[in-house]
């Protein structure tokens, strides 16, 4: 998957999310980048985890689009 469809797919599921604490989260995110902050260091070992499975997921080809996610769950 190239950074471009990444791209789209992140923001289709920003897009449609309804969490705000997630949104928050996403916000702080991004804020930290442009402060430079590591932000990586403000998570949890189990967070460390969860995102680097998710990455070697993806590098490995294991996900789903957002509307085969949306059909697979029945949305």
């Amino acid at each position: 998957m190239n950074v471009q469809s990444i791209k789209v797919e992140l923001i289709e599921w920003v897009s449609s999310l309804q969490d705000e604490e997630t949104i928050h989260y996403l916000k702080d995110l991004k804020d930290s980048k442009s402060s430079g902050k590591d932000w990586w260091k403000d998570l949890s070992e189990d967070q460390q985890h969860s995102i680097c499975r998710g990455v070697e997921d993806c590098s490995e080809g294991r996900y789903l689009s957002n509307e085969e996610a949306k059909k697979k769950l029945g949305l």
